[in-house]
């Protein structure tokens, strides 16, 4: 029972009866964390090749700062994914469900979707057909998208609510580790691509390291085909379109107000804006190390060396002490530390090329951005009705997006206007609300005699 002396004690999801620290560190062996390893470095690899690592790529193509951050709205498929995560959550594939089951099945099909999509972009070049580059990149926006919702309820389905906190650290882990495959891994890749005396700018670096991210996509291809089909509370047959789509649409969201009342505004008002300050922040981070100076394998070192670690760091700690304190203390520290890494950035930017101060701003940045996210997953994680997974978790996850990738899109005209320095330090204030939303939600319960 948690201690309700503190309000960040009486949160939900409370701590569980008290376990051994070999009982926590054992749960990380079980065959569902593994799965979500590999499956959560299948969700990551996406994401920056259509954001951070994009930009940088565009950045070194001669686009302009100002089209960089609109060309970040390609990350709003990720915010609507709730408009089709109905569908995902109950509507059967032809074929596939019948081989592989509904998550599973789902699954692939994305997967398949972010590859095609992968393969476009390697065969574009952004300086003659940038349309091409963006039509590619929505789809696997788009993919990915899909392949989260079919995901986040894969995972909350595979085990049981003391379980999540960990599932959400594996999950983390891979997806952490999967960004710097996709960040520093692309980088590094372009860097051995390159051809001395033939520019700073050369298009099939690029493009032999877009081919090999594509080929990475199929570790979360062979996990799907490993792994069971989770066992899925059965879905009643609709009598009718009507009844269908109440089910699919409505019943979803009526039930999280229903469990919730008033309180589920407080509540979305927190995920809208919990990873505000990272993801304003990200857009401009790759165009940041470009304009500063730092080679593709400056940035590669680093952020696969450090980033990685610290990554792994984050999340693990993220993840343990979330079993052991509570979700919303972890989530209130990793707020903190999230908003805190952004004026790092600042004080690097008056660095100029200092590679040492990349260093230790790259660690902190991972370090704090693996603690936030493993505790916002399980929180999220322990928002939802299992009955209603896929569309409730894509619910969540959406609106984590929304704004922030919004507010991102202005972000090169924002630099253009008041410099890098100035940029980092008002990402960082965008992170207070965030303390104080974290406070009022954990004294949050659902309402009585819900389910």
């Amino acid at each position: 029972m948690a201690d309700t002396s503190s309000p960040l004690s009486s949160s939900a999801p409370a701590p569980a009866a008290r376990r051994s620290w070999a009982d926590t560190f054992r749960v990380y062996t079980e065959p569902a964390s593994l799965r979500m390893l590999a499956l959560g470095f299948s969700a990551g690899l996406p994401l920056l090749l259509v954001l951070g690592t994009l930009s940088f790529w565009l950045r070194k193509a001669g686009i302009d700062r100002s089209t960089i951050g609109y060309l970040s709205w390609v990350g709003l498929a990720y915010a609507f994914k709730w408009v089709w995560s109905p569908l995902v959550d109950r509507l059967p594939l032809p074929g596939l469900t019948r081989l592989l089951g509904r998550r599973r099945s789902w699954l692939l099909l994305a997967q398949g979707l972010v590859i095609a999509g992968l393969l476009g972009m390697a065969w574009a070049d952004p300086q003659l057909h940038l349309n091409h580059v963006v039509w590619c990149a929505l789809a696997v926006a788009f993919g990915s998208a899909t392949q989260d919702i079919a995901l986040d309820a894969y995972r909350i389905e595979s085990a049981d609510a003391e379980r999540q906190a960990a599932l959400a650290a594996t999950y983390q882990t891979g997806y952490r580790i999967a960004m710097i495959w996709a960040g520093a891994g692309v980088l590094w890749l372009v860097a051995l691509g390159l051809q001395e005396g033939a520019g700073d700018y050369q298009r099939q670096a690029w493009s032999f390291a877009y081919l090999v991210m594509a080929a990475s996509m199929l570790v979360g291809v062979v996990t799907v085909l490993l792994s069971p089909e989770p066992v899925a509370k059965a879905l009643t047959p609709a009598r009718n379109a009507a009844q269908w789509l109440r089910e699919a649409l409505v019943a979803p969201f009526a039930d999280f107000l229903g469990r919730y009342g008033w309180h589920a505004a407080l509540i979305l008002a927190l995920i809208a804006i919990y990873r505000i300050s990272d993801v304003v922040m990200g857009i401009m981070a790759n165009p940041f190390y470009v304009d500063m100076g730092y080679t593709e394998a400056e940035v590669a070192s680093v952020s696969k060396i450090f980033g990685v670690i610290m990554t792994l760091v984050g999340a693990f700690i993220g993840g343990v002490i979330s079993m052991r304190i509570g979700v919303m203390r972890v989530l209130m520290l990793g707020a903190v530390l999230s908003a805190g890494s952004n004026l790092l950035f600042a004080w690097l930017a008056t660095r100029g090329h200092d590679l040492v101060g990349l260093i230790a701003v790259v660690s902190a940045d991972n370090l704090a951005g693996g603690i936030a996210s493993a505790a916002f997953i399980a929180y999220l994680s322990s928002l939802t009705n299992v009955n209603y997974s896929a569309t409730q978790y894509a619910l969540f996850s959406s609106m984590m997006m929304l704004l922030p990738k919004w507010i991102a899109g202005f972000s090169g005209v924002y630099v253009d206007h008041f410099g890098y320095a100035q940029f980092f330090v008002s990402t960082a204030l965008l992170g207070l609300p965030v303390l104080v939303l974290v406070w009022l939600a954990s004294r949050i319960r659902p309402v009585p005699g819900r389910p």
